[in-house]
């Protein structure tokens, strides 16, 4: 069985929505393509880095289609090398046409599909698509979460932990990495069992 690994861009009020270009999701938002200027050669790296590997993709719908209209068309790119040649598996509640070749639309029972996905592939990788995240976090469907957090507020937009989240344990699998112009790679895992509690007026005690 291989491993479903999320790729998260977000700030630091842990705002999901469209990092990449003001077309990706602009329903009421408008700080599309906020990422853009923070990126710079350490995070490109990270993110290279972070896709070695890969032999198949897990979208949303939207971010089906943005990946379909651009990745074919994009020339000689390592990205386009590997978005074109991989399996692409799409979760959406209609019937859309997947023109993208290697495309497939997952069944209706998601949970299900990705875990079919999941055994047939080493490293699918989950890339936007913050409504299907939702509910891989919920179904604790995912064994890596790589968050980039990047040194603004926007105070509005979706959240990468939004109505999916649920209790959960992470397990830091390397030191933090941040870049110049302060943004912060976190790599998780995902851990058994759910958050303890305690009591922090006992500490002294003990």
């Amino acid at each position: 069985m291989g491993t479903i690994d999320i790729e998260l861009f977000t700030t630091l009020d842990l705002v999901g929505q469209a990092p990449g270009g003001p077309e990706e999701d602009p329903d009421g938002f408008a700080f599309g393509g906020w990422q853009a200027p923070l990126i710079d050669e350490v995070a490109g790296a990270q993110i290279d880095a972070a896709y070695e590997g890969t032999d198949a993709l897990l979208l949303g719908r939207r971010t089906y289609d943005i990946f379909a209209a651009y990745w074919p068309q994009a020339g000689d790119n390592p990205f386009a090398e590997l978005f074109n040649r991989v399996p692409k598996y799409v979760a959406s509640r209609g019937k859309p046409e997947l023109t993208w070749a290697g495309s497939e639309l997952l069944g209706p029972d998601l949970p299900a599909a990705v875990r079919e996905v999941r055994a047939r592939h080493q490293r699918v990788k989950v890339v936007g698509s913050l409504d299907l995240v939702q509910t891989l976090l919920r179904e604790k469907l995912f064994d890596r979460l790589d968050l980039w957090v990047h040194p603004i507020v926007l105070g509005s937009g979706k959240k990468a932990f939004g109505s999916g989240a649920v209790p959960s344990n992470l397990t830091l699998l390397e030191p933090p990495a941040a870049t110049p112009r302060g943004t912060v790679l976190l790599r998780y895992g995902l851990a058994e069992g759910v958050p303890a509690t305690g009591d922090m007026s006992r500490l002294d005690q003990d």
